[in-house]
């Protein structure tokens, strides 16, 4: 017996079921074969539907998250920056001392650095010291964030860019095996119907012939 989850797929996308025998399928070898090929051909085309929407979206995600990475690295940078965070090793105190305050120096001056305003044309800006970031949500929305959010909110949408790419991937990958199968199935059906009418037609030939031959 077939359970619900193995007609299904973890986000719900039917499973298209392989007819092994054309026949019964259609009840019968003078089963009518409109009626299952509209359906095969209605299923084949919910399929193709999704599988196109589906590759829609992973071209948007495979854009979306360079961009998340980009600003998060950056987001990330800023708030080193901040903390004056030192990459010595010399365990003296007072070089110690002395390497905080040149960094602390160096982490107050205004950060000048290019942003991209078009896909050709960048700009110069200089960034001041601050705690706060700016990000864009979406929809013309943009949001103020104390850093340490920023770099939470970020990751959080990072890892959720990353998990719905992987499933969409998963289901492209499903249903272009589930679209192969609804077109081998349709093949089938429609090649036995072609069968079916040729081997009636001979028959009636050869009925003809015989009581051609007979009268």
């Amino acid at each position: 017996m077939t359970t619900k989850a193995e007609e299904r797929n973890p986000r719900g996308i039917p499973k298209a079921p392989f007819i092994t025998d054309v026949e019964a399928h259609i009840g019968g070898p003078d089963g009518a074969v409109d009626g299952p090929l509209k359906s095969f051909q209605d299923a084949l085309a919910k399929y193709r539907f999704m599988d196109s929407s589906l590759a829609q979206r992973r071209a948007g995600l495979e854009d979306k998250i360079p961009d998340i990475k980009k600003t998060l690295a950056m987001v990330e940078y800023l708030q080193e920056r901040r903390e004056g965070k030192s990459k010595a090793t010399n365990d003296d105190e007072d070089d110690l001392e002395a390497d905080a305050d040149d960094l602390e120096g160096e982490s107050t001056k205004a950060l000048t650095t290019t942003f991209e305003l078009n896909d050709t044309l960048f700009a110069e800006a200089e960034l001041e010291d601050t705690d706060t970031v700016y990000l864009w949500l979406g929809a013309n929305v943009m949001l103020s964030y104390k850093i340490p959010e920023a770099i939470s909110l970020l990751k959080s949408k990072l890892q959720a860019a990353e998990a719905s790419l992987q499933n969409t991937i998963e289901d492209l990958e499903f249903l272009r095996e589930q679209i192969t199968i609804m077109e081998v199935n349709t093949a089938r059906l429609y090649n036995w119907d072609v069968k079916r009418r040729r081997d009636k037609r001979e028959r009636e030939q050869a009925l003809t012939k015989a009581k051609t031959a007979a009268g």
